[in-house]
């Protein structure tokens, strides 16, 4: 995400706090991250909180889909990618959907994600929903996931992160668009 598109994205903060915790989760347990850019020279650097936990410097495209050739050669055979950031209904939803048709399974974490318009996010999440192979889910289910056992050697920094993050995990939540009803 970049700090240009602070003041225009709805509940920005509230994503780049979410980002923040997925970023510990993920360099606590060695899943690999990736991050890019839109056009850097025009819309500026990343969020400097979010890049000071990057392994990396970020890939700058110009493409909306992250999935760049760089990015496309890094992932392995059938990869489940967990997506973060803006927008939800460019880059996250042409992200998700060529993840998926290139065999991958995206998770779109829908509480670190937005657009700049909340309707755009809702008609984004709601669309993803119905495209078979896309999971859409929170930051906290997809990090339980990811360990899927309370015996695993990583749970208790997973408790951790998620105790020292509920109260702000409790406000983006309800944050989030509604649900539509089933």
């Amino acid at each position: 995400m970049q700090e240009k598109f602070r003041s225009a994205v709805y509940e920005f903060d509230s994503i780049v706090t979410t980002t923040t915790k997925l970023l510990s989760f993920a360099t606590a347990l060695a899943i690999p991250i990736h991050a890019t850019t839109q056009t850097a020279a025009k819309l500026g650097p990343a969020v400097p909180a979010l890049a000071a936990l990057l392994p990396a410097t970020p890939l700058d495209k110009t493409r909306f889909s992250m999935l760049v050739p760089q990015l496309a050669a890094a992932l392995p055979p059938r990869s489940r990618v967990a997506l973060v950031g803006i927008e939800s209904h460019i880059c996250i939803t042409q992200t998700a959907l060529d993840l998926r048709d290139a065999g991958h399974v995206p998770y779109v974490l829908a509480d670190a994600v937005s657009s700049c318009n909340r309707g755009e996010a809702v008609v984004a999440l709601d669309r993803l929903r119905a495209e078979p192979g896309v999971v859409v889910t929170t930051s906290e289910s997809w990090m339980y996931e990811c360990l899927g056992d309370a015996s695993h050697p990583a749970f208790k920094t997973l408790f951790g992160v998620v105790k020292g993050a509920m109260a702000d995990t409790k406000r983006v939540l309800e944050l989030l668009p509604p649900t539509p009803k089933m």
